[in-house]
Formats: structure tokens, C-alpha cells, sequence
């Protein structure tokens, strides 16, 4: 069975929103149990954030390139800017 292009391309937001929307709302009107959920719910959308936004060590055959050269010196001047 094929996944449908919504789901796969808005699933996780929409995962994420709920946990938000329902960690906000906890968080004002319960107690007890509340106070832990609202954690949880805000704390999971964070740490996700957290996590994809923290700089990633490169793999060595990436920064290499696909043949296992070392990038050419066009390639590195590619994505650098001119000076002025």
C-alpha cells in the first residue's frame, strides 16, 4: 500500500501540533497529571527542534564527494562567496 503524498509530507507537523496545542492547553486549565502531559507535550516538540537544528558532523564520504576524491577546487569556490 502506497502512503499518501499528505501524510508523508505533513504527518510529522501535524504530530507536532497536536503535542503543542495540547501541552498549552493542559498546561493552563489541569493539575497534577496536567503539569506532567504539559512537559511532555511542550517539552518533545523542543527537543526535536533542538535536535535538528544542532550542527551534524558531515560523513567522510560526503565531504569527499561520491568517488572518494577530495572536492576540486571549482567545487569549493562554487559555494563560496565573490569577494568584493
Amino acid at each position: 500500500m502506497k502512503q499518501s503524498p499528505f501524510w508523508s509530507l505533513w504527518g510529522w507537523p501535524i504530530v507536532m501540533g497536536v503535542l503543542t496545542t495540547t501541552g498549552l492547553i493542559t498546561a493552563l486549565v489541569s493539575d497534577t497529571w496536567g503539569d506532567w502531559w504539559s512537559w511532555v507535550g511542550l517539552g518533545i516538540p523542543v527537543a526535536v527542534m533542538s535536535w535538528t537544528c544542532w550542527p551534524h558532523k558531515q560523513p567522510a564520504a560526503t565531504a569527499q564527494g561520491a568517488h572518494g576524491q577530495p572536492p576540486t577546487k571549482t567545487a569549493e569556490a562554487a559555494g563560496s562567496p565573490t569577494p568584493l
